[in-house]
């Protein structure tokens, strides 16, 4: 029997006022269990408000991770400022609806975020910080060049503490195939 190869494309479309629904469906406990509680409405609403807000700020963008050719959005991505050790440099983050992971669609998504934040030449370095138990998120990592530079425990939320990774990459030194063009992944 031959190998049948299927063709999957997501598209990153900037955050915006639609995608409240998208965040309300990722506030479950089985994509925050390694950051976290189920977020209330309040904090769902103030969230969303950032997210919209930051990419017009030039310091950072968030995006809505889109399944084609369904148009279905299936995750988030994105990246922002923060200072890390006296440095200013970005921040990136992602996570996918349940059903939908296990397919390389947040890989393809976190590559194409860096794409653009390279394309941006503000920043040389970008940041990864996933749980220690996020088994997923730091095989994307290690996958996408990031080099670790060690373990942390940090408050987060608010009077919890966790344990995480420190993941660099040098946006520099990084080569990418694409900017701002659909990801293709074949599974």
């Amino acid at each position: 029997m031959a190998e049948r190869t299927i063709t999957l494309q997501v598209r990153l479309e900037p955050w915006a006022e639609k995608d409240l629904a998208l965040l309300h469906r990722m506030n479950a406990p089985e994509i925050l269990e390694h950051i976290g509680d189920p977020e209330t409405e309040e904090q769902i609403l103030a969230r969303h408000k950032r997210y919209v807000k930051i990419g017009g700020t030039g310091r950072g963008r968030m995006f809505s991770i889109i399944l084609l050719p369904e148009l279905e959005a299936v995750g988030v991505t994105g990246y922002w400022e923060r200072i890390r050790e006296e440095e200013a440099v970005y921040e990136i983050t992602w996570g996918v609806l349940p059903q939908f992971q296990g397919r390389g669609i947040a890989t393809a998504a976190v590559e194409e975020t860096i794409a653009i934040a390279c394309a941006e030449q503000k920043h040389r370095k970008i940041h990864a910080f996933p749980s220690v138990n996020n088994r997923s998120s730091n095989a994307i990592c290690r996958k996408l060049g990031f080099s670790f530079i060690c373990e942390y425990e940090m408050e987060y939320p608010p009077g919890s503490f966790m344990r995480y990774n420190d993941w660099c990459l040098d946006l520099r030194k990084k080569k990418l195939s694409s900017v701002y063009k659909n990801s293709v992944i074949h599974i």
